[in-house]
């Protein structure tokens, strides 16, 4: 096992050690000839040519030896040094330095956003030059120049530190020529090779704002790479990777600080983020970063580049850009595996439990309830749901708890039709649920299975699908609402959603977010807020329900702005399903309220109902259900 890379194949020898290797090769190939060649040099010394075929032979199978590994260390669309060769990278890195208390290995981990609908739009020829130019841009960046290739200005010592940064023992061809660590590093003298199709051009530099913006970017890029000259100390060489597909990543040996690692993040993203034009199209690319330190986050090679994936993720999901490891969100944490296992074995057992909180009108109609989870871990107490619901969504667990849930819900449905409680239930679903192939049939089989109509159920999706895959997202969700099933938009105004991608999805509920509700009565921006939602869904034929009413006052305002629908402690907490079946034998149910767009039929093929002005009908909940918050 090679001490230096933990067992992991290296790099061909270059320089003089690979001459050496090569030369070693050489006598130990020729060795059993050589008494042989000693007899025909005695005896017939005109056939001693014959003997350079199998050296050059030797040869020959040296060199392709040679550079198959090489391949096997180089992106082949990029150029860039690949996964394996960033892992090596780091190997090194660390076993050089591991004696060190004070030593640290930065990575960051790049991945652009929503590259996969580009990449289908425009075609993957297009998404493959797109990809060379990306790496172009980071490589040219780290070495201090201009993302569209021209030098950059030499602000204090910027350009000698970046040159310095990223420079070459030795300089090869198109691939990253191996020499030890700087095996991985891109040549400053050999920038990666423009795609042979027509060529990415950034804006023209005549445009001022353009011009001065980029300007800018490159002052302030240069301003952290003058703060990183220590990395050219000992030889140590930042390294430039793709890591497949639109992942790129930057290793920087001996920079530990979290917060400087930041900072350059969003300098690379700001510098990916510049205008690209293509076949007569302004692209504008996006991206998100992970950021990880050995020894601080991790203890090697392997867990910095997963944890600095673990750290890209969390950053993806809370559209924050950058985001640093954090162990609390990991799903490989002692605790998150034991949390993990308990839910498997809940899930099997039935320990998750479905809670049911009412909607109500303002005539005090029950028109609905929301399924919540609740779960009791045994010998633990009761577990977020916040906790592991993102738990599951981060494991790949989340179709399982999904058809747990709709399982339950549905099954909950039948039991109360056969009691003549004939009112619709929501289930929470997340984006990947909806993402995935063949949800809507999942949900059919689910509702023939228990014999339930689809127009009973509800599913709410969050602001965040929007920006996932809206077409696909539409799609699907378009499939559903023609078997009859109800769409509502949950936490409306937490999110990024554009009006254009709202209208795009076949909802006919939305519903206000806690946060601005909670606050209305005591903050005019926030009922400003709920205000502008309230007119908003109704003109594009969306009901509105209002989450999180707590008082009556909160009720009477809501009452006044024209939502159609409340949920909140001051009308019941969420509670088990035989006390909610209780609560609803002495509340009166109805059909939620209509959409607004003429001529829209709901699933109940009823007129729109009117909103009555009459007071709030006393909403208290059976002497058994529980006051507490849910």
């Amino acid at each position: 096992m090679d001490r230096t890379t933990g067992g992991a194949p290296t790099r061909p020898p270059q320089g003089v050690a690979g001459a050496v290797l090569l030369l070693g090769v050489l006598l130990a190939g020729a060795a059993p000839l050589i008494p042989l060649a000693v007899l025909v040099c005695r005896h017939e010394p005109e056939l001693l040519p014959l003997f350079a075929v199998p050296l050059a032979v030797l040869v020959a199978a040296w060199r392709i030896a040679r550079d198959r590994a090489r391949d096997q260390l180089t992106d082949p669309l990029t150029g860039l040094p690949n996964r394996h060769a960033l892992l090596l990278a780091a190997q090194e890195a660390i076993a050089e330095h591991q004696d060190q208390g004070d030593y640290s290995v930065g990575l960051i981990l790049l991945d652009l956003d929503r590259f996969r609908s580009l990449n289908d739009t425009l075609g993957h020829a297009a998404g493959d030059r797109l990809l060379v130019h990306i790496g172009r841009r980071l490589h040219r960046v780290l070495r201090g120049g201009a993302a569209d290739g021209r030098p950059a200005a030499p602000t204090s010592s910027c350009a000698g530190a970046a040159a310095a940064l990223v420079a070459p023992r030795s300089v090869g061809g198109l691939a990253p020529q191996p020499a030890s660590f700087a095996a991985t590093t891109i040549s400053a003298a050999s920038p990666i090779p423009a795609p042979r199709q027509a060529p990415l051009t950034a804006p023209p530099a005549s445009s001022p704002p353009a011009s001065s913006l980029a300007a800018e970017r490159r002052r302030e890029t240069g301003e952290l790479l003058a703060g990183l000259e220590p990395l050219a100390e000992n030889g140590r060489r930042a390294v430039v990777a793709r890591m497949g597909g639109d992942e790129f990543a930057v290793l920087l040996p001996g920079v530990g600080r979290p917060d400087l690692l930041e900072r350059l993040a969003k300098a690379l993203i700001a510098e990916l983020a510049a205008p690209i034009r293509l076949d007569g199209l302004l692209l504008v690319l996006e991206a998100s970063a992970g950021v990880c330190v050995y020894p601080q986050h991790a203890d090697d090679a392997e867990s910095l580049l997963r944890r600095a994936d673990v750290a890209m993720g969390h950053a993806q999901r809370s559209r924050t850009g950058v985001a640093r490891y954090d162990k609390s969100q990991d799903v490989d944490t002692p605790y998150r595996i034991g949390l993990l296992g308990d839910l498997r074995r809940a899930l099997e057992t039935g320990e998750v439990q479905l809670h049911y909180q009412p909607k109500v009108a303002f005539d005090g109609r029950v028109v609905g309830l929301e399924a919540l989870l609740r779960w009791e871990r045994p010998g633990r107490g009761r577990v977020s749901p916040d906790e592991f619901v993102g738990l599951a969504e981060s494991s790949g667990l989340m179709p399982r708890l999904t058809d747990y849930v709709l399982e339950a819900a549905i099954g909950q449905l039948a039991a109360w039709r056969a009691h003549d409680l004939q009112v619709q239930v929501a289930v929470n679903v997340s984006p990947r649920d909806v993402l995935s192939p063949g949800f809507a049939q999942r949900v059919a089989e689910h509702l023939g299975r228990h014999q339930v109509p689809a127009h009973a159920l509800q599913l709410e999706i969050t602001e965040r699908l929007l920006l996932d895959d809206s077409r696909l997202a539409a799609d699907t969700l378009a499939q559903l609402r023609r078997q009859g099933v109800g769409m509502s938009l949950d936490d409306f105004g937490t999110g990024h959603s554009s009006l254009v991608r709202l209208r795009s999805l076949p909802v006919g509920e939305l519903k206000i977010d806690r946060s601005f509700v909670s606050r209305m009565v005591a903050d005019h921006h926030d009922a400003a807020v709920v205000r502008c939602s309230v007119e908003l869904a109704h003109s594009l034929g969306l009901t509105v329900v209002a989450e999180g009413v707590e008082d009556d006052a909160t009720w009477e305002r809501l009452h006044s702005l024209g939502v159609d629908a409340v949920q909140g402690w001051l009308v019941s907490a969420a509670l088990p399903a035989d006390q909610a079946t209780a609560w609803l034998k002495v509340h009166r149910t109805g059909p939620p309220p209509a959409e607004r767009v003429p001529g829209l039929r709901r699933w109940t093929g009823m007129a729109e109902l009117s909103r009555p002005g009459v007071p709030r009908q006393p909403l208290a909940p059976p002497s058994q259900a529980p006051t507490a918050p849910q």
